[in-house]
């Protein structure tokens, strides 16, 4: 059977580092992190939650629900939790919501039937009803997570990056490229990452001077073709913008094929900056700026207060954690 000092061996670590990196991983080097991962899935090896589960009601599964599979910014955050899950003897339930409130709460009730030890949301949907104006968890709901989104009313664990300075940052970088007129597209208003990106942007162009972007604010829900159309409406609506500002890239894509098909060239006539930097944002033509959201680990993170949650250590995963974002430069904005 392979145990933990095979995985320290293979990965070239000792005992202590493959036990921190499982247990705690934001708290080891990232490609430390990695290297232990790697040994974990090269020789097998589980932790002994699974012979724990022959001694308690547990079994050692948890639904990820996704608010819907078809969207790729998901499928790193996937890898992540699936990582995590394996090294401490868990199998993941994917569950597919469809963006439809009645599928989550269909795997809510896996949860609720002990099917399944603990739920992690993807996206801003809780699958079990509550009182609004209640502060504090429901002792009976099952351990929950949130990782990107969260909820502002009450204080469910989870993992995500500051968003309002994410986007903040995007628009300082488009400042200091010679933008003012910077139109943003924004994503699903009831999404508390959106209110923040957008309270981001509009602060970024109260720096720049710019008071007024009602007419600038464009709405979409985060797929492709609420981008192309939030850039015909832009584009009908006289005046260009110098750079639109999308609030994840598969809008910024959407907007892009629309742009193109107007004859209007990325960056030399319009820049564009996305959000999220899934894999397709360095392959678009032109190649995607954006913000990066470190997926992998955002997944990785939030299985691990699952697991903490799970073995009681509720220190560990009572509280949210923020990640750090990135700005990737590629050719989609251009200096004015």
């Amino acid at each position: 059977m392979v145990s933990i000092k095979d995985v320290a061996r293979l990965a070239g670590v000792s005992i202590a580092t493959v036990s921190r990196a499982l247990a705690e991983p934001d708290k080891v080097r990232p490609n430390t992190r990695e290297k232990v991962l790697a040994a974990v899935r090269e020789s097998g090896y589980v932790t002994n939650s699974l012979a724990r589960s022959f001694r308690t009601n547990r079994n050692h599964s948890v639904v990820v629900l996704v608010p819907d599979i078809t969207n790729s910014f998901f499928a790193n955050i996937i890898q992540g939790i699936e990582e995590v899950a394996r090294a401490n003897g868990y199998r993941i339930l994917l569950g597919d919501m469809q963006n439809d409130p009645d599928n989550a709460r269909a795997y809510g009730d896996l949860c609720a039937q002990r099917q399944a030890d603990g739920l992690i949301c993807l996206g801003r949907t809780i699958p079990f009803a509550y009182n609004k104006s209640r502060k504090t968890l429901d002792p009976a709901w099952p351990p929950l997570v949130m990782a990107c989104e969260y909820d502002d009313r009450i204080p469910i664990p989870g993992v995500r990056i500051n968003n309002e300075r994410a986007a903040l940052d995007g628009v300082r970088y488009l400042g200091e490229q010679g933008h003012r007129r910077i139109a943003y597209i924004n994503g699903p208003h009831d999404s508390p990452l959106c209110r923040d990106r957008l309270k981001g942007y509009r602060k970024g162009m109260s720096e720049l001077g710019v008071r007024k972007t009602s007419d600038l604010v464009y709405s979409g829900d985060f797929s492709l073709d609420s981008g192309a159309q939030a850039a015909r409406a832009l584009l009908d609506a006289g005046e260009l913008p110098s750079a639109v500002f999308a609030a994840n890239d598969a809008m910024a894509i959407g907007a892009l094929q629309v742009l193109k098909q107007r004859g209007i060239r990325v960056p030399k006539d319009i820049s564009l900056l996305g959000f999220d930097d899934i894999k397709f944002a360095a392959y678009c033509d032109p190649p995607l700026t954006t913000i990066q959201q470190p997926r992998r680990q955002i997944g990785a993170l939030s299985m691990q207060i699952m697991v903490d949650l799970l073995a009681g250590r509720t220190g560990g995963g009572s509280v949210s954690r923020e990640l750090p974002h990135e700005l990737v430069l590629r050719e989609s904005v251009a200096r004015i």
